[in-house]
């Protein structure tokens, strides 16, 4: 392996951690299960919470690499435009995230912790429940020109590890940072978090 092509793939994982990190970390309905669960049942209820999110992002982040790797040659001639629409994309997001309320996520809490599967799979299909979020792999795909046409597999299937590890990053911070705080975090930590999050995309989104 050439210098050139590790400096390539250092640039796949860089992205695919980015895209990780962007898809998980609005705070809508498995976000704030995943903050609910940690504040009334623990830190590790709520990581496996968002193990459970991250499985199902994932994919879904496989279906609309597939999709869109049969327009490898409109991808590599449109790539300038495509990465703009992109960027337009992600800022709508982020307005999106910034204007909307997580506290309206909430649902009664469960008298029972269940087991650590139980909150794995519920998480799962409570984000597999919403497809609208092929819509975000494909803005953030084109924004960092993610699906790469006629590239090896195995360059491939690193980009989606990132994907995976960005995910269980951000999820392993969250329930880590709420834990620490849970005798001062309210429903309006909630709502500030949020608010924060959406900043931070369109600032991303922007630059």
């Amino acid at each position: 392996m050439n210098w050139i092509e590790q400096v390539t793939i250092l640039d796949l994982l860089l992205k695919g951690l980015i895209i990780g990190i962007v898809v998980s970390a609005p705070l809508g309905p498995v976000g704030v299960l995943c903050i609910q669960r940690t504040l009334n049942k623990g830190r590790w209820f709520g990581f496996v919470t968002g193990v459970g999110a991250a499985l199902s992002d994932i994919c879904y982040a496989l279906i609309t690499g597939y999709g869109m790797s049969f327009m490898d040659e409109l991808i590599l001639k449109h790539h300038i435009f495509l990465q703009v629409v992109g960027s337009i994309m992600l800022l709508a997001f982020g307005i999106y995230t910034f204007r909307s309320n997580p506290v309206k996520s909430l649902r009664p809490s469960s008298g029972t912790r269940g087991t650590y599967l139980h909150n794995f799979v519920t998480a799962f299909f409570v984000t597999l429940s919403n497809p609208l979020i092929i819509f975000l792999f494909i803005g953030l795909f084109a924004r960092f020109s993610f699906v790469m046409p006629g590239s090896p597999i195995g360059f491939q299937l690193v980009g989606y590890l990132a994907i995976i590890l960005g995910a269980l990053g951000w999820w392993f911070s969250i329930t880590y940072f709420v834990n620490k705080v849970r005798s001062r975090f309210n429903l309006r930590g909630i709502w500030v978090l949020n608010r924060i999050i959406g900043v931070v995309v369109m600032i991303a989104a922007v630059f």
